[in-house]
């Protein structure tokens, strides 16, 4: 198993700030007209009165995502949004400007420093997908750290995590461990665009994925008969499905090991799905991963329902869209991702096109927006004109210090 770990836990959530936010919350999103002429992609446009299918349970809070799209909260952290653009935290060198940390280790998003008994992952504000670095996105990094810290704090009475402290809004402190060299991808809906996605498999024939057994006439968009799970291994630069019985008789997890996580996994993500509809939202498919501690416990680490790892759409519109054939309205990053696949060759190509600044200030926006309403706050953004890096650094030298 690797050495290294990708974090998670909550035990003192010090970057919480859960302040009491708007009642109404969801994310306003606007189309970008200009710059998607190719595709259009639905603005987010909600009725404050929320009708669900009678397959849902729960109905979820009355939302009037109109009312934020052109409302002054949105100016307010676009305005924020287009001044950070030059502030982005790209990359660290913690192993040069705070003592005692040893190597660093460079994820797609996260950089991780080795600091003796503990990790120290700190959350970049890189962009991610097809494998490699799009683009870097204002706040992100921020967004997803405390994203995940939330989600570690309501989940404990899913899982333990390895979550020691938050000393700092991109940063968390966490246990060592010993990472499963396996992804524990949860779907709950045929759909996506990259090459592993289960839509992408389904439409090309393929009825059995990852040891699931899929029925026939299944159609983009459509709700599975029950959440799956759906393993992934890493090869040298790019994700690979496998099945439970490939992981076993490969060796990368025992039996029991793989029972045990692959419970917690599909216990997750219902519980996620359930917080997201009383949200407004629907949480399509997400990963987990998992390691063990020292002293044998199965940890959950790295990030929770982040809108990095997970596929969000908007409940109250979903099923009308869906019997229609268009598009659920969404607040993910998948808009940026079909952006690139227009506009050249993700997987192959050598060099990528810049991503347009207003896709950038969208996205960024999407993020906070999917913090606020998950969380019910509201996001803080940083009011020093401080560096990044330097607040980073600082921080993690207190904390390091007093561990």
């Amino acid at each position: 198993m690797a050495q290294f770990l990708n974090p998670s836990k909550t035990l003192n959530p010090v970057q919480l700030r859960l302040a009491n936010s708007p009642s109404s919350s969801l994310l306003p999103v606007k189309s970008i007209p200009k710059l998607l002429k190719k595709k259009k992609f639905p603005s987010i446009t909600i009725s404050a009165s929320s009708k669900m299918s009678s397959s849902q349970h729960q109905t979820p809070l009355s939302i009037s995502l109109q009312a934020l799209a052109d409302g002054d909260r949105k100016i307010e952290v676009t305005n924020a949004i287009k001044n950070s653009v030059s502030n982005c935290l790209s990359e660290t060198h913690l192993d040069l400007t705070v003592h005692g940390l040893k190597s660093k280790t460079r994820g797609k998003v996260r950089d991780i420093y080795d600091g003796g008994d503990y990790l120290v992952l700190v959350t970049t504000d890189r962009q991610s997908a097809f494998d490699r670095i799009l683009a870097s996105i204002p706040f992100k990094g921020q967004v997803l750290n405390e994203t995940s810290l939330w989600w570690f704090s309501k989940t404990q009475h899913v899982t333990p995590n390895a979550v020691v402290c938050s000393p700092d809004k991109n940063v968390t402190i966490a246990k060592k461990c010993s990472v499963f060299p396996v992804e524990f991808v949860v779907r709950g809906y045929v759909t996506g665009s990259t090459d592993t996605s289960l839509w992408t498999v389904y439409k090309d024939g393929v009825r059995n994925y990852c040891g699931n057994a899929l029925p026939d006439d299944l159609v983009k968009n459509q709700k599975l008969p029950a959440n799956i799970l759906t393993p992934t291994t890493k090869a040298a630069d790019h994700d690979v499905p496998v099945t439970p019985q490939e992981i076993v008789q490969r060796g990368l997890m025992t039996q029991d090991d793989y029972d045990e996580v692959s419970g917690k996994a599909l216990s997750l993500f219902q519980y996620g799905q359930q917080v997201a509809l009383e949200r407004g939202l629907i949480l399509v498919d997400t990963k987990y991963e998992f390691g063990k501690g020292s002293d044998g416990t199965v940890l959950l680490i790295d990030e929770v329902h982040t809108p990095d790892s997970s596929r969000y759409w908007i409940a109250d519109s979903y099923e009308q869209r869906f019997e229609n054939g268009f598009e659920p309205e969404n607040i993910d990053k998948e808009f940026l991702r079909l952006w690139f696949k227009d506009h050249c060759n993700p997987y192959e190509d050598e060099v990528l096109p810049d991503a347009p600044e207003e896709l950038v200030t969208e996205l960024a926006w999407r993020y906070i927006f999917l913090y606020e309403t998950i969380t019910k706050s509201k996001f803080e953004m940083p009011m020093t004109k401080e560096h990044i890096h330097d607040r980073i650094s600082r921080n993690v030298s207190q904390a390091l210090s007093s561990l």
